[in-house]
C-alpha cells in the first residue's frame, strides 16, 4: 500500500505478518532548538500542530489509526472520515537555555517528553496514540524542546526519523503559504509488510537464540532492575579515529560498524572479567538489530517495525583470549546470517510461539513468554542499535536543525547506541560520532585498552 489515500472509509494492515507485534512499547526523544535571534512565532504551536496533523491525515494515516486485535492477528485500522489525531501538550518554563540543555543532557524525560500510556496492545485499548508530543518552550524565548514518543509497533528507528523529517520538511513548507496543500517530502512513506513466504527454503532450519522463552509468571522479573546500578557513559569517537577504524575494518574484511561492534564488545567484555574473574567460563553476548528492507526487497521508507534481531555468544574468557579480527569477524557472521530465508524462519518461529502464548492464556495455563535474549541477564552483554544513518538532524522546521537531540537512556546493562552529532555524515565521517553506553556504575570504561581511546563526554 502507498501513500494514496484509500478509496474506502477504512482501510488496515497487519503488524503481526511480521515482527512488528513485538514491539509494544514507546519510544522517546528530545530535540532542542535554539533560538539565537529570540524572534518572535518561534515553533509556533498551531503550527506544529496543523503541519502534523495534515502530515498523517495526508500521508501517515495509520498515525492517526487504532489497534484492533483478533485472536492472533493485530492490525492497524484507520479510517478516511475517523482520526486518532496525535495529541500536542505545550509549557513554558522559566529557565535559560543552558538549564533546559542540562536537563536534556540528563534525559530527564519526566519533564519534557509526553507522558504515554502502557504500550500493550490489546482489545480493550485500540486507541492508545501512536504518536505523542510535547513542545518546551521558554520564558526568555531562547529556545524550544521538542519531546515526541511513538508506538515502536508502528515505527522503528528507520520509519520514525524519516517520520520526522517529513513532518519538519511539510511544517517549513507552510511557512508563508499556509494554504498549501500538496508538498514535497524527502522520505515518502509506503504501508503494509509483504508476504515473504517465497523466501522460505524448507532444505534450511535454523537457530534463533535472539529470542529466550522465560517462565511467564516471571517474564516482568527480567526487566526489574538487578544490585548493580545502571549508568550511562557518552563515548566520542573522532574523525581521526573512524578514518583508522575505517581502514582497519577494510584490512579485517568487516564494516566500519561491525568493526566498531567488536570493539565495545571485547572493550567491555575485559572489564567485567577483570573486575570478577569467576565469570570465565559463563556467557559473552553480542546483539543487535537489523534492518530487514533491502534484504527483503521492500522500500526503504516502509513505515513498519520489522527489525530483526540477531546474536552470537561465547565464553567470557574466549572474547577475552580473541584478537580483534576474531571478534569483528563473529559479529559480521551474526548480521550477514540475517538472508531471507533467515528471515523467514525468524518470523516463523516467532509466530509459532506466538500462537503458543495465546493458547495458554486462553486456558489459564502459565506457559512461555518469549522476550528478546537481550533483557534476559546475563553476566556479560554488548547489545548495540546503531541510528548514525538516519536523518536526525535533517529535522529543519523553519528554523535551522536542531542544536542537539537526545536519545533516550536505556537501563539495560550492556545498551548501547551508535549516535550521530549534528554535522555527522555516515559517508564521509567528517564530525565526531558518540556511543551511549549503559554499563554498571563500578564499569570504568577508562580503564581498558580499547576503550580509552575515546573521549569521554561530560553527560
Amino acid at each position: 500500500m502507498t501513500t494514496d489515500a484509500p478509496e474506502s472509509t477504512e482501510t488496515r494492515y497487519s503488524i503481526s505478518n511480521n515482527v512488528s507485534y513485538l514491539y509494544q512499547v514507546y519510544c522517546s526523544y528530545m530535540l532542542v532548538y535554539k533560538n539565537d535571534t529570540k524572534a518572535d512565532g518561534f515553533f509556533d504551536p498551531e503550527l506544529l500542530k496543523k503541519s502534523l496533523n495534515i502530515l498523517v491525515r495526508q500521508y501517515y494515516k495509520p498515525v492517526a489509526g487504532w489497534f484492533q486485535v483478533s485472536g492472533e492477528d493485530i492490525d492497524v485500522v484507520f479510517d478516511s472520515n475517523k482520526f486518532n489525531d496525535p495529541p500536542i501538550t505545550t509549557q513554558t518554563l522559566d529557565m535559560d537555555y543552558e538549564t533546559v540543555s542540562r536537563h536534556v543532557y540528563d534525559s530527564n524525560i519526566e519533564l519534557l517528553v509526553p507522558v504515554a500510556p502502557s504500550g500493550v496492545i490489546k482489545p480493550e485499548n485500540p486507541n492508545i496514540p501512536m504518536f505523542l508530543v510535547k513542545a518546551t518552550y521558554l520564558e526568555s524565548n531562547e529556545a524550544m524542546v521538542l519531546g515526541v514518543t511513538y508506538h515502536h509497533s508502528l515505527m522503528d528507528g528507520t520509519a520514525f526519523w524519516m517520520f520526522m523529517a517529513n513532518w519538519s520538511a511539510l511544517c517549513k513548507q507552510l511557512h508563508g503559504q499556509s494554504n498549501l496543500t500538496e508538498f514535497d517530502l524527502p522520505y515518502p512513506p509506503t504501508f503494509g509488510f509483504p508476504d515473504i513466504g517465497h523466501l522460505h527454503d524448507p532444505s534450511k532450519t535454523f537457530e534463533h537464540p535472539e529470542y529466550s522463552l522465560v517462565d511467564a509468571d516471571q517474564c516482568f522479573k527480567e526487566f526489574q532492575p538487578g544490585a548493580e546500578k545502571i549508568v550511562e557513559t557518552i563515548l566520542e569517537v573522532s574523525v581521526e579515529q573512524q578514518q583508522a577504524l575505517r581502514q582497519q575494518a577494510r584490512d579485517f574484511g568487516v564494516s566500519f560498524t561491525e568493526l566498531l561492534c567488536a570493539v565495545m564488545w571485547k572493550g567491555t567484555n575485559g572489564l567485567r572479567l577483570e573486575l570478577n574473574p569467576e565469570i570465565g567460563s559463563e556467557s559473552s553476548l553480542y546483539s543487535c538489530a537489523v534492518n530487514p528492507r533491502a534484504r527483503v526487497g521492500v522500500s526503504s521508507s516502509l513505515c513498519a517495525s520489522p527489525v530483526i534481531n540477531t546474536s552470537c555468544e561465547r565464553t567470557v574468557s574466549e572474547i577475552a583470549a580473541l584478537d580483534l579480527r576474531d571478534i569483528a569477524r563473529l559479529v559480521h557472521e551474526a548480521i550477514d546470517k540475517c538472508s531471507g530465508d533467515y528471515l523467514f524462519s525468524s518470523f516463523d518461529f516467532l509466530h509459532q510461539q506466538r500462537k503458543q502464548e495465546l493458547y495458554d492464556e486462553r486456558n489459564n495455563q502459565i506457559g512461555k513468554k518469549l522476550m528478546l535474549v537481550y533483557v534476559c541477564r546475563k553476566p556479560v552483554k554488548c547489545t548495540v542499535s546503531s541510528s548514525r544513518t538516519f536523518p536526525i538532524y535533517n529535522t529543519d522546521y523553519g528554523f535551522g536543525a536542531p542544536e542537539y537531540v537526545r536519545p533516550p537512556f536505556l537501563p539495560f546493562d550492556g545498551c548501547m547506541r551508535i549516535w550521530p552529532t549534528p554535522l555527522y555524515d555516515a559517508r564521509s565521517s567528517k564530525a565526531p560520532l558518540q556511543i551511549y553506553v549503559s554499563l554498571p556504575e563500578n564499569v570504568d570504561l577508562s580503564q581498558s585498552p580499547l576503550l580509552a581511546q575515546f573521549k569521554c563526554c561530560a553527560n
